[in-house]
């Protein structure tokens, strides 16, 4: 038995672009140049890069979000790419994921128990009753408390949001979690909690992270390994250290020198 949760596989993904006044120029666009990862049980790989890089294609790419040009997902051992819709569906019980904007993925008019109980009701788990029992669980998990159930989002801070964002991914007790630059909307302080959170619920739940961000500062307190990418490509990966302490390429050297020097104050796991 492997110990490889997720293996991507020389993914393509091209766009036609037209430009011009009339649209008559058009020129490709590859959002993913043959792009490979893997990551391993109940750890985090980092997908670094800036704005246009490709990262979160990759991640819509790797759910099916959007259709791939070629390659292989193997997601515990299935071809995630070869599904049919209703294997599909079972599928993707086991990768949830936790979005850049805690408030706009949240739905204003449900409460929050409601919220975090929709992919129990979608996939027929539990009577209401352990339905609910199973929302209070992860709330208290996730450092919020039972009687927030009946609450709305905007009762919310942001990073209250988004601990309410990771409880409803957790709930259908995933094995891995698509984190798409969950932090990058809330303060340093907050963004610390979150990271300490993540690391704990990890260690808990046995989960692993493909996690998403333009923030190198941020990386160092999550990942294990980084991938960096531009323009599509892949351009360095390794450990955290070795990126860090010898990064061989210069775009993943600019990324390290615009790290603030005052950054995120230290996480102990």
């Amino acid at each position: 038995m492997t110990d490889i949760l997720l293996q991507v596989r020389h993914l393509h993904k091209t766009y036609r672009q037209r430009t011009g006044t009339l649209g008559l120029n058009a020129h490709t666009i590859h959002a993913l140049d043959d792009v490979s990862l893997q990551l391993k049980q109940g750890s985090t790989l980092a997908v670094v890069g800036e704005s246009g890089s490709g990262k979160s294609t990759l991640a819509r790419g790797i759910l099916r979000l959007l259709p791939l040009d070629s390659g292989e997902v193997i997601f515990d051992g299935q071809d995630f790419l070869a599904l049919d819709k209703s294997a599909l569906r079972t599928a993707r019980r086991h990768i949830q994921m936790v979005f850049q904007d805690p408030f706009a993925s949240l739905n204003p008019r449900m409460r929050v128990g409601e919220i975090i109980a929709e992919g129990l009701v979608i996939h027929g788990i539990g009577n209401t009753q352990q339905q609910q029992d199973s929302v209070v669980q992860m709330l208290e998990k996730v450092g919020l408390q039972a009687d927030d159930a009946s609450k709305y989002p905007h009762q919310f801070s942001g990073g209250q949001r988004q601990r309410i964002g990771i409880a409803r991914a957790l709930i259908l007790q995933p094995k891995l979690l698509i984190c798409d630059e969950p932090v990058s909307a809330l303060d340093v302080s907050v963004q610390a909690q979150i990271l300490l959170l993540l690391k704990q619920l990890q260690q808990e739940m046995g989960l692993s992270y493909l996690f998403i961000t333009h923030d190198l500062r941020v990386v160092r307190h999550i990942a294990d390994d980084v991938l960096v990418m531009q323009k599509g490509k892949v351009i360095e990966q390794g450990s955290v250290e070795t990126i860090y302490n010898a990064p061989q390429q210069k775009y993943t050297q600019q990324l390290l020198s615009a790290i603030p020097g005052h950054g995120l104050r230290a996480i102990t796991a």
